[in-house]
């Protein structure tokens, strides 16, 4: 269920913040595979909901401090809800592409709501950006998703992680995902790096920036 609605009052719910930044299953040229990590978490305290759904679709985000649902014309709203999902986002439906970052909502009480038994539903908001930058377009070094314009560097051995293509990052790109293919041998020959990006276009091919 995409979320617990509600007839009045405020709705508090904590709110986990994850800023995926995915780097995924790698493998470089003739090398074993390895799984990226996610890295990058923050905290946020329990906020007041204004729509029907708590930072339901097309809904609006403050960041100060914390995450909190406010109107889109506020001049506190900096991030939009593009898609919203019950249950985990390791298991769930996947963000669609452009998502900047993802926000975990956890089980929270209300002083009213729908059905009185107080509950905003577990799930996840999947936010852009009102205003630049955005982490999550093709070479914007974060999101939840790998695309191809995505620059990487190398975390660990045999992994990898996402940086910003033009350098702003903390990490110098060493390679940038150049096309996608449903198998590796399909890549390029020039291709230096295969990088899991998932779908039906599931790997990366990476040359060397």
């Amino acid at each position: 269920m995409a979320g617990i609605r509600r007839s009045a009052g405020a709705v508090s719910a904590l709110v986990l913040v994850l800023v995926a930044l995915t780097a995924g299953c790698l493998q470089t040229a003739g090398g074993p595979a390895a799984a990226g990590t996610p890295s990058g978490s923050a905290a946020a305290s329990p906020s007041a909901g204004y729509g029907a759904v708590f930072l339901g679709r097309g809904d609006c985000a403050s960041r100060a401090r914390d995450f909190g649902e406010v109107p889109c014309a506020s001049e506190r709203a900096a991030a939009r809800v593009l898609a919203r999902y019950g249950g985990r986002s390791s298991t769930g439906p996947a963000c669609p592409a452009p998502t900047d970052f993802v926000l975990h909502i956890s089980e929270g009480h209300s002083s009213a709501d729908e059905d009185g038994d107080g509950d905003v539903g577990q799930g996840y908001a999947c936010m852009r950006n009102l205003l630049p930058p955005h982490p999550g377009d093709p070479g914007g070094g974060g999101g939840p998703h790998t695309l191809v314009g995505d620059c990487v560097y190398t975390a660990a051995e045999g992994q990898v992680k996402e940086t910003a293509c033009d350098g702003s990052g903390d990490h110098r790109p060493e390679f940038t995902v150049a096309s996608a293919r449903a198998e590796k041998a399909q890549c390029p020959k020039s291709t230096a790096l295969y990088v899991h990006l998932g779908g039906d276009m599931a790997v990366g091919c990476a040359r060397r920036v």
